[in-house]
């Protein structure tokens, strides 16, 4: 799991991130939506570097794992930061679109925004039915038909590198 910042380091990574977009809200996102991608430090790494080279613009989440959590589920229009595996804010997005569906009627777009792997549906499946079994906060299991939160989103702001 990724560590989570201080709300300081947040705030001052937020600032920077307005100076070069100024048009962010004035205050950052609140501490749900500060997070980082998969359930290791490698994850969020691995999967940030796609977001970071332009290649992932899509996630998804079993809908069940929200629930469990008590987690709010995305909106478009909202921003997140997005955080590296050490839990460092790297990245600002915006979410652009949210669709809930059967985890076995998910598309080869959606697969493909991902950005993982060979990006087809075939691979997404298999990657996401293993990740949705190994990783879930829910005790329902892994059901073909079960409710995946399917979000899109652009990179508005990314931390220099380096």
């Amino acid at each position: 799991m990724t560590a989570e910042p201080a709300r300081d380091v947040v705030a001052v990574f937020w600032n920077a991130a307005r100076a070069a977009s100024p048009d962010l809200p004035a205050e950052p996102p609140d501490p749900d939506r500060v997070w980082g991608f998969g359930a290791t430090p490698e994850h969020a790494d691995g999967l940030l570097a796609l977001v970071l080279d332009g290649v992932k613009t899509g996630t998804a989440s079993a809908l069940w794992d929200y629930e469990a959590d008590g987690d709010p589920l995305p909106e478009a229009g909202q921003h997140d930061v997005i955080l590296d595996g050490s839990g460092t804010p790297r990245a600002v997005t915006v979410t652009t679109d949210v669709r809930i569906v059967p985890f076995d009627e998910v598309g080869e777009a959606h697969a493909h925004a991902e950005g993982e792997d060979d990006r087809t549906l075939a691979s997404w499946r298999r990657i996401h039915r293993d990740f949705f079994t190994r990783y879930a906060s829910h005790d329902r299991g892994f059901r073909d038909d079960m409710p995946v939160v399917c979000e899109r989103f652009r990179v508005v702001y990314a931390a220099p590198r380096g």
